[in-house]
This record gives structure tokens, C-alpha cells and sequence, in this order.
């Protein structure tokens, strides 16, 4: 995955990223065909981040035929490339069939989860838990539990072909993930992480969505301030 040339930045001959007009409406279309960022210009800090997204049909290798995959990075940090030639340096919204609202940090950052590990039918997996013990998770492999990666309890998406609606709050060093209303992930400690096992919170970024072998759509995106994250008890 961390082979190749990057096409570079403003650089995009294959039409990854294009806005359609559907029913009158601007669509963000991610053809998928190669790995990809499409970045807003403006940094972003405690703010309230909604989108429909649905996948198309086409799938591309590396993952021709795998679960469709794709995501948006936010808190994400120049240079461009940082992780797999690709991507910027971000936290991680993971947009994939079955697992809608992961958490996956990239290039050197990390969040604390209440997450238990439990045993599924791929693998041993951190599974979000708001009663379970305060987990760290980071890209750098120096915090326990050494994992790069939380995965939500619940599948909420729609089906394959519906727009599923996701939102992200973000507000100081903390996030919410939230599926069609249900939160799906509480996220705190924002924070860049070196290697040698130094960091600094990581509280405001770029927003970047990604082209990652499967074709998808966002349409509605809308960004609004916030001055304090909503109660938990106001979602399902």
C-alpha cells in the first residue's frame, strides 16, 4: 500500500473526485478507482459535521471485490502524503460497509476510546463500550493498547444503494461519531503522537475525504460551528 508515485496535489487526470448535479443537487462522486484526498482549503476546529453518503457499484484494486471502503479524516495536517503517499495526517472516520463510524488514527495521532477487546469472526478487534476501562489508541504502536484502531458495537447504516447520514462533533480535544442518529463512538484526547512517544493535542484541521477502491457519493455536506458537544442523551 505505500508504493508508488503520487500524482501530487490539484492533480486529478482520472476524474476521482467530480461534483454532479442529481435532482438539482450538487453530489460529491468518489469513483474510487485509485487512492485519494479531497481537501477542504480551510482548517476546522469545534464544529458539527454532516453528510448522506451511499457507495456506487465499482470496486477497484487493491480491494476489487472486498467490503466497500472509503472514509474522511478531520483534524488532518499538511504535508499531503504523510500516510501511504496518500493521505494527510488526520483522525480517521471510517466509511465502510458493516463498519460505518470506526476510528482508525493516521501518520502519528491518537484518541482514548472506552473500548473492550473482544474476539469476532476475523479477528480480535477493540470494540467501543462506554462502560469499559479508557483505552489509548494510536498510529505510532507506543500506546497500550497499541492499536491503531476501535471498532463500534452496532451496525446502523442502510442498506447498499440507500444514503446513510453521518455526523461528526468535534469540540476541544474530543469527538463524537454518530450513524443515523445513534452514536456509534466517544472519542477524547485528540493529540498528535512522535515517535519517541512525545504529543500535543491535535484539536483543529483540514477535512479531507478519501478515494479508496470503492465508488461512492456525498451529497448534503453542511459544516456548522459548535460551542459546546451535544448530550449524549439527545440520540438514540
Amino acid at each position: 500500500m505505500n508504493t508508488g508515485t503520487p500524482l501530487g496535489l490539484n492533480n486529478d487526470p482520472l476524474h476521482v473526485f467530480t461534483i454532479e448535479m442529481v435532482d438539482g443537487k450538487p453530489v460529491l462522486h468518489v469513483s474510487g478507482e485509485i487512492f485519494g484526498g479531497y481537501s477542504t482549503k480551510k482548517e476546522f476546529s469545534n464544529y458539527h459535521l454532516k453528510a448522506e453518503v451511499k457507495f456506487g457499484e465499482k470496486t477497484f484494486a487493491p480491494r476489487a471485490g472486498a467490503k466497500r471502503d472509503n472514509g474522511f479524516l478531520y483534524h488532518a495536517q499538511e504535508p499531503h502524503g504523510q500516510f501511504w503517499h496518500v493521505w494527510l495526517r488526520g483522525q480517521e472516520f471510517q466509511v465502510q460497509e458493516e463498519d460505518m463510524g470506526d476510528y482508525y488514527a493516521l501518520a502519528g495521532t491518537g484518541m482514548d476510546i472506552h473500548a473492550q477487546k473482544k474476539d469476532t469472526t476475523r479477528r480480535a478487534r477493540w470494540i467501543y463500550d462506554p462502560a469499559a476501562p479508557l483505552q489509548k489508541f494510536s498510529s505510532s504502536g507506543t500506546g497500550a493498547p497499541a492499536s491503531n484502531a476501535a471498532h463500534l458495537a452496532g451496525n446502523f447504516e442502510n442498506p447498499h444503494g440507500e444514503w446513510t447520514t453521518v455526523e461528526l462533533y468535534c469540540f476541544g480535544d474530543k469527538a463524537i461519531h454518530v450513524v443515523n442518529g445513534h452514536v456509534v463512538m466517544v472519542l477524547e484526547n485528540s493529540r498528535t503522537v512522535e515517535p519517541d512517544g512525545t504529543s500535543k493535542p491535535l484539536t483543529s484541521g483540514k477535512i479531507q475525504f478519501q478515494s479508496e477502491g470503492a465508488e461512492a457519493y456525498y451529497r448534503n455536506i453542511e459544516i456548522k460551528k459548535l460551542d459546546k458537544l451535544p448530550d449524549l442523551n439527545t440520540f438514540k
